[in-house]
C-alpha cells in the first residue's frame, strides 16, 4: 500500500499529475487541466506554463498542450545517462573552475539535445543551470558537434526524422546543414553565438565513447563577456575535459 508523505508539496503533486496525464494522453487543455485537479483555470495555466519552460509541455496553435521533448524517446537509455552525467560532473567541474564559466554535458535526443547536467560559474552574471531542459539540435553548439560526428547515413536519418517532428522547426536546407557540419569538423568545435537564446554565447565539443555512444560538451557564458581572443584558451580546457570523459568511458 502506498502511502503519501507527511509533507506533501501539493503544487508539486499537481505538476506531476499533469505531466502522467501528457505522457499517456498526449494532449490536455487548460480547463481540462484544471478540471482534472479540482484547481482554479489560472492555477492549471501557470503549472502547464512551467511545465513548458521545462520542456515537458509545448503549447500547439490551438491552444492545447502536447508531450514536450523532455518526455520524447531518447537516444540514451537511462542506464548510460546517468553514468555519464555522474561520470562528467567532476570534469564539468574542473573545466569551469578553468575558465570561469558554466558548462553542460548533452546528449542527442530524437531532433534535438537534452542537458544532463550543468555546473555553473561563480560570476554574478552567469548562464544558468539547464539541466533537463531541450533545444534544438542543428541550433545549438553541442548538437552541432554531435551530429558532425554522424556518418552521411545516420544524418540523413536524423534529418527525415527531424522533419518528421514537430519538435524540430525551421531546419535549414540538407546542403546548408552538411556544409555547416563539415566547417564543424574542421575545426573540431562549434559555436552558438545567440541563436538559441538573446545574449548566450556557447561553445560545444563532441564526446564520443569508445563503446558507441555520442555526448557533447559546452562552455555557456553571457555575451557581454565573450571575445574571440579567448576562444582559444576555451578550446584547449574543454580537449582537456572530453579527453577526460572520453577516457573515463573507455574504462568503465
Amino acid at each position: 500500500m502506498k502511502n503519501p508523505p507527511a509533507y506533501a508539496i501539493t503544487s508539486v503533486d499537481n505538476a506531476l499529475r499533469l505531466v502522467t496525464v501528457l505522457q499517456l494522453e498526449g494532449t490536455l487543455t487548460v480547463t481540462e487541466a484544471a478540471e482534472r485537479l479540482g484547481v482554479a483555470r489560472s492555477t492549471a495555466h501557470r503549472l502547464l506554463g512551467m511545465l513548458c519552460y521545462r520542456d515537458f509541455a509545448t503549447q500547439g496553435a490551438d491552444r492545447a498542450y502536447h508531450p514536450g521533448p523532455v518526455l520524447a524517446p531518447s537516444r540514451h537509455d537511462t542506464e548510460s545517462s546517468a553514468r555519464l552525467r555522474a561520470l562528467s560532473l567532476p570534469h564539468l567541474a574542473a573545466l569551469t573552475e578553468a575558465v570561469g564559466e558554466t558548462s553542460n554535458v548533452t546528449v542527442l535526443s530524437g531532433p534535438l539535445i537534452r542537458f544532463l547536467a550543468s555546473v555553473e560559474c561563480g560570476h554574478a552574471l552567469r548562464v544558468g543551470s539547464r539541466e533537463g531542459m531541450a533545444f534544438p539540435a542543428h541550433l545549438t553548439s553541442a548538437g552541432l558537434v554531435m551530429l558532425a560526428e554522424l556518418s552521411r547515413e545516420d544524418l540523413d536519418a536524423y534529418y527525415q526524422q527531424a522533419t518528421d517532428s514537430d519538435a524540430a522547426k525551421d531546419l535549414p536546407q540538407r546542403a546548408a546543414l552538411r556544409q555547416q557540419l563539415s566547417a564543424v569538423r574542421s575545426s573540431g568545435f562549434a559555436i552558438n553565438n545567440g541563436r538559441t537564446e538573446d545574449g548566450i554565447v556557447a561553445i560545444g565539443m563532441a564526446v564520443v565513447d569508445p563503446h558507441g555512444g555520442l555526448a557533447g560538451i559546452s562552455l555557456a557564458l553571457p555575451s557581454v563577456r565573450f571575445s574571440r581572443e579567448a576562444v582559444p584558451e576555451f578550446v584547449r580546457e574543454m580537449h582537456r575535459c572530453k579527453a577526460a570523459i572520453e577516457e573515463g568511458l573507455r574504462v568503465t
